[in-house]
């Protein structure tokens, strides 16, 4: 076609038309793919909420009524805690006392251990909460016939008492709270090891760094390392910080004698070496976003290199560090390959209480319920799943609102 030709009137509406088809049929395109993730997001989280209530058919292996005249429900704390002291042997009622006074403990705390020691709630059947809510009187039917002399209530799994309370062999009394400590804990550690030494890494590839072949190779293993499968981090902190330098993280150099190289500081380093090229690529990108306008005018002005540095670019590159380094924590809240391998318990029911504490982690606590035969343990992973993903939701808000609070226009 000639270069100079122009369209006429009917060959210009056609490529017009064409322009706007094509146009359409992409935007089409991605509304499908936006829809697509929304259903997929939609249907995950209402197939979580699912499991966390619906109803549950139980029965008691000790009647109740056995041991006291009053429903338990109305027994005072000390009528409960005179009933713990006559009903449990004396080393078990020893054992719950030492582990916290029973005149310090509320009356739920004291009705709880009724149930789980005493009166023994034996589980026989749960439901979702769609079943529980479109066939009542199908599930009602069927526990008349399989369970007739079990109760049939309808609960919900995520309470109060499942965030506040430890870990439980049996269900129904099981929490999250130890899980949460851990998690905790393990951020906390991953923090301390990854903020400063990103950042200052950051900071010197991106402002004092003369870019040769040496850097550009460093530079490179940092992106590589960032997509680095965490199991292989667990690997890492397994040969080093568990087996390597397990006098210090077992706390034996601070006259710590009840534990080994598996413990929360272990776990928190390897997570904070996981998270660690991340931090330092979302650093380097927030720092390559002040403009050079401000490093101009503070040389102009007779200012260092670090005063630049410290004084200019640094708080203008803070929203960014922030939010990059509080979405890397998010991720090492999730993981659990890495605690898997570093020595997280399946099962412990003691609080985190130092750096040098056995532990557990939330992404953990799930993995074992989900593992487990009984439908009440997935009923319970479930309600886990809910809390890790406000904890991981909380996080991602607060990067936003610490974004928008320091963030600055020019």
């Amino acid at each position: 076609m000639n270069k100079n030709y122009f369209p006429q009137e009917d060959d210009l509406h056609r490529f017009v038309k064409n322009r706007f088809r094509a146009a359409w049929i992409w935007q089409l395109l991605f509304l499908s793919a936006l829809l697509i993730a929304i259903l997929s997001l939609s249907a995950l989280i209402y197939n979580v909420v699912d499991g966390t209530n619906g109803y549950v058919a139980y029965e008691f292996k000790k009647d109740p009524a056995s041991i006291s005249e009053k429903p338990l429900e109305q027994l005072t704390q000390e009528e409960l805690q005179t009933l713990l002291q006559k009903n449990l042997s004396k080393g078990a009622y020893n054992k719950l006392n030492n582990e916290q006074k029973m005149e310090t403990r509320s009356k739920g705390d004291l009705y709880s251990l009724m149930l789980e020691r005493i009166i023994q709630i034996d589980t026989k059947a749960t439901w979702s909460m769609t079943d529980s809510l479109l066939n009542r009187a199908a599930i009602e039917a069927e526990v008349k016939e399989k369970y007739p002399e079990a109760r049939l209530e309808y609960r919900v799994w995520l309470t109060e008492a499942f965030i506040t309370s430890p870990m439980s062999s049996r269900a129904e009394f099981a929490g999250v709270r130890t899980a949460i400590l851990g998690s905790m804990w393990l951020v906390i550690i991953a923090v301390a090891l990854s903020l400063p030494v990103g950042v200052g890494a950051a900071i010197y590839l991106q402002e004092y760094a003369k870019k040769n072949w040496i850097n550009r190779i460093i530079q490179t293993n940092i992106n590589n390392l960032a997509g680095v499968p965490s199991i292989v981090y667990g690997m890492l902190g397994l040969a080093i910080f568990v087996r390597a330098l397990e006098v210090l993280t077992s706390g034996a150099v601070f006259g710590v004698a009840d534990s080994n190289g598996r413990t929360v500081l272990s776990a928190g380093l390897t997570m904070g070496i996981l998270v660690l090229p991340l931090v330092i690529i979302n650093a380097q990108e927030a720092i390559k976003a002040v403009p050079d306008t401000l490093r101009q005018a503070a040389y102009g002005v007779g200012a260092t290199k670090w005063q630049t540095v410290w004084s200019h670019v640094l708080p203008n590159a803070l929203p960014g560090i922030l939010t990059g380094s509080i979405l890397a924590m998010s991720r090492a809240v999730g993981e659990t390959a890495p605690l898997i391998i570093v020595g997280a318990s399946t099962f412990i029911s003691v609080d985190p209480n130092g750096p040098f504490s056995k532990f557990t982690a939330l992404p953990i606590q799930i993995y074992q319920w989900t593992s487990r035969a009984q439908a009440e343990f997935h009923n319970i992973a479930a309600a886990a799943i809910i809390v890790l993903l406000i904890l991981l939701l909380t996080l991602n808000a607060t990067a936003i609102l610490l974004r928008n609070r320091f963030q600055r226009r020019y």
